[in-house]
């Protein structure tokens, strides 16, 4: 039987991930809160590993962001996706939507935005579904932007995929007390460098409602180019498209 603790960082504190290759060692070890990874070879693939989200065949060359990400998963804590020098940019957690609600009571932000749900709760479910079905399934997703000298919530800005359309999309949201600073920009060039060099992306593409006229001028200085017209539920937007991706910095 194989089983192994790594030492994991966490908010500056160290914290056990087990990995083991046997299934009731795995059991019991998640029965007493513990994060569990599976180490999967050719001696154990009689056993059901069905109900781990994780598994390795290597485990003697884990990367220590990968061992991170895998305890925070388990342990239901955000990963934190990347830094500029003035922003975290990380998960979402049901925690963040109450600051959600206060940014988009403003309109000049619902404008061009889909409403929140009518009542928190559904929002903080449609989160939780989010991060099981978005973030654990594809890695990437809409996060949470925070501004890290004040550790405020200020935005939401990320990748994802538009039903009908092959390319994934760039959206962002910072709040009204934090617009004009240059937030938006340094967020979004840091994304699209993200989803380049880690993501694997090459083409990103845009959807920016056609009166827009201040996110049509933020994606034409993150290097967009005009593709087409198109209607969505009745509103006209501009396609735009970027490739190549700006490298990490």
């Amino acid at each position: 039987m194989y089983l192994k603790k790594r030492k994991v960082s966490v908010n500056g504190t160290e914290q056990p991930l087990y990995v083991t290759d046997d299934k009731d060692t795995a059991e019991k070890l998640r029965e007493d809160g513990e994060a569990v990874l599976i180490y999967l070879h050719s001696g154990n693939r009689d056993q059901d590993f069905s109900s781990y989200l994780f598994a390795v065949e290597d485990p003697e060359e884990l990367e220590p962001e990968y061992v991170e990400r895998v305890y925070r998963r388990l342990k239901g804590m955000p990963w934190n996706i990347l830094e500029t020098e003035r922003c975290l940019v990380r998960e979402t957690t049901p925690e963040d939507v109450d600051v959600f609600y206060r940014i988009y009571s403003n309109p000049a932000v619902t404008r061009y935005m889909e409403e929140l749900y009518p009542e928190v709760e559904q929002e903080k479910q449609y989160v939780r579904e989010y991060i099981e079905k978005v973030y654990t399934f594809y890695g990437f997703g809409v996060w949470t932007v925070v501004e890290k000298e004040s550790g405020a919530v200020i935005g939401r800005a990320g990748i994802s995929y538009r039903e009908g359309f092959e390319e994934p999309e760039l959206g962002f949201i910072i709040g009204v007390p934090w617009q004009g600073r240059g937030y938006a920009y340094e967020v979004c060039e840091a994304i699209l460098a993200y989803a380049a060099a880690a993501l694997g992306f090459t083409r990103i593409q845009a959807l920016v409602e056609i009166e827009n006229l201040p996110s049509l001028r933020l994606c034409q200085k993150l290097g967009f180019s005009y593709d087409t017209k198109i209607v969505l539920k009745e509103r006209e937007y501009y396609r735009l498209l970027l490739t190549p991706l700006p490298q990490w910095k």
